[in-house]
């Protein structure tokens, strides 16, 4: 290899992947040793399809849980120059001949490296889908819907969900990890019905804690029940301690759960939204 061409193998150039998956049979986004992943299928298609030596780390706006789906998730991969040999439009047909049908890769597209999936994004939306019609789930829609066996009161729901938007400490409402804060700026947090008489949650933050929608979720159904008042979920919120073992604050199930939509800013403004989004965020 001449020096030119060895420079050239290390220059690399980074791609925006908006991909689409149904979660059912993935442990999740993140990579594991002994189960089925997106990222651990998504890394060795990309080698395939680029002729890479080794997978390249592919780094995503929101790391979904197990069972979890996505409509509009987005992320991005750094590839040597040199292995694009083909167009984008290539590339993504070739991605998704190589995943299986339940993940779909839509748009391959050159960012700048400034632009990244995780610490430039704005807001994520998630979507929470529930059927309390007491007539059976849709054979055609099971896996994205959660059943209720008892009818709910959206208005009483959305009552409960209205002191939650705002910048807040939301540990009573995740998985808190090591070293992480639970400090989040929850910009959305409403019920409504579809036009096929389904319950939905529209869920939108500047990010989310480990299984954040789930428990928001899981809090909000006793109200809509009836068999919580419309301030305990915000009770929860202002002790900051998760209530295990009462009757009634479970978490969501996963299958409900889709990460619906992810925004970003200008391309001018995307470098100073990673450095910020980086800053452990703080109630002062």
């Amino acid at each position: 290899m001449s020096a030119s061409d060895e420079v050239q193998s290390r220059r690399v150039t980074r791609l925006r992947l908006d991909l689409s998956y149904e979660g059912t049979n993935y442990a999740g986004w993140a990579t594991q040793p002994d189960h089925p992943t997106v990222q651990g299928l998504l890394e060795p298609a990309l080698a395939v399809a680029l002729r890479l030596l080794e997978p390249p780390r592919v780094w995503c706006a929101g790391r979904t849980d197990a069972g979890v789906h996505a409509r509009g998730q987005v992320a991005h991969v750094d590839v040597p120059e040199s292995s694009l040999a083909v167009t984008m439009e290539r590339l993504a047909i070739q991605l998704r001949a190589l995943l299986p049908n339940d993940i779909v890769v839509h748009r391959v597209r050159q960012v700048s490296a400034d632009f990244d999936a995780r610490f430039s994004c704005l807001w994520r939306r998630y979507e929470y889908l529930i059927d309390d019609r007491g007539v059976g789930l849709d054979p055609l829609t099971r896996a994205f819907v959660v059943e209720n066996y008892r009818p709910l009161d959206i208005d009483a729901m959305n009552a409960a969900s209205a002191g939650f938007p705002g910048l807040r400490d939301f540990a009573a409402f995740c998985k808190p990890r090591p070293g992480r804060t639970t400090i989040r700026e929850l910009m959305e947090f409403r019920w409504s019905r579809t036009a096929d008489g389904l319950v939905r949650a529209d869920v939108k933050a500047d990010a989310f804690c480990h299984s954040m929608v789930r428990f928001l979720v899981g809090a909000m159904l006793p109200v809509g029940e009836g068999n919580k008042p419309v301030t305990w979920p915000t009770d929860i919120l202002a002790s900051g301690a998760r209530p295990d073992g009462e009757p009634g604050f479970n978490l969501a199930p996963a299958k409900g759960l889709v990460l619906a939509e992810v925004a970003y800013p200008d391309d001018s403004e995307l470098a100073a939204r990673a450095a910020a989004t980086r800053g452990r965020r703080t109630l002062d």
